[in-house]
């Protein structure tokens, strides 16, 4: 444990979705690390035990927490307020909205009942744990922060993921302007190509989508999904590991005036400063890729 920052974190609770792996595991055991108490949520026993194995007293695992159950995120919110009542904590200092997933697919093969989930875990679960978790937020005066893509861009072949960020993105960005009373701020933590393990399943993926659907509609697509999930095979042996996002979430949990975006991972920037052109023009880079 980073003892310099025990000071800035004595008394201070923390929230994360979709701790079983990846970016979401890797903030969980690093901000435990540094002292907060962390409510790491999973949908899995077997992952609520591999987090207790950690052995870490402060890292507190919640299951099952599925998004798309309404319910569960109610009794989450119980949980937590027992939890830091025992503790003679004030309140959350932080939701972090983390959970999701998503799998490669164009929009015409997509499987909608997968999209569907997606959407109701990503968007309508996290409005939810907001909704259920902005009580004890505001009475610790604390924050809202948002694990997403990049940049606002129609990236091929991967709407269930990014058609989420764009409406995330417009949430909390709202959010931030009405719960400007409570100064209670909503941050972005934009990540590029990090090192977990569904970003690590492109071809996989790909080669799933060419099953299971009919030769007739393969054929439209396949030399280009083919073509794209080659060059993601080189994209993502230069992926960031996920300890840099930790990192960056710490950073923004300690800022006393964090900033709105932070930029984290393999081709971020890059990601970034293609939001910012004109969207004819960015539109026009994109549909040069393919």
């Amino acid at each position: 444990m980073d003892k310099s920052n025990n000071f800035l974190v004595k008394d201070k609770a923390v929230l994360i979705t979709g701790c079983s792996s990846g970016i979401g595991r890797q903030i969980a055991t690093t901000l435990a690390k540094h002292g907060f108490v962390v409510f790491a949520t999973v949908r899995k026993e077997p992952d609520a035990e591999n987090l207790h194995n950690v052995g870490l007293s402060n890292l507190v695992p919640l299951c099952p927490l599925d998004l798309t159950n309404l319910g569960h995120i109610t009794e989450a919110a119980r949980l937590v307020a027992d939890g830091l009542s025992r503790r003679g904590i004030k309140g959350l200092h932080a939701l972090i909205n983390n959970a999701g997933g998503g799998t490669p697919a164009p929009i015409e093969l997509m499987e909608l009942e997968k999209f569907r989930m997606e959407l109701q875990a990503r968007v309508l679960g996290s409005v939810a744990m907001v909704q259920a978790f902005l009580p004890l937020i505001r009475h610790a005066s604390g924050r809202i922060v948002w694990i997403m893509t990049p940049a606002l861009i129609p990236t091929p072949y991967v709407t269930n993921i990014h058609a989420c960020d764009f409406a995330i993105d417009c949430i909390a960005r709202t959010l931030d302007i009405e719960l400007k009373p409570w100064k209670i701020p909503n941050i972005r933590i934009k990540c590029g190509g990090i090192k977990t393990p569904s970003g690590l399943r492109t071809t996989s993926d790909v080669e799933a989508v060419l099953r299971r659907t009919s030769r007739e509609r393969v054929s439209l697509y396949e030399k280009a999904l083919k073509k794209w999930a080659k060059a993601m095979t080189g994209f993502d042996k230069k992926r960031t590991e996920p300890e840099m996002v930790a990192k960056v979430v710490l950073e923004a949990l300690l800022a006393k005036r964090p900033r709105q975006k932070y930029s984290v991972g393999h081709m971020a920037n890059a990601a970034r400063l293609l939001e910012a052109l004109p969207q004819p023009v960015g539109d026009r880079i994109l549909k040069m890729r393919l």
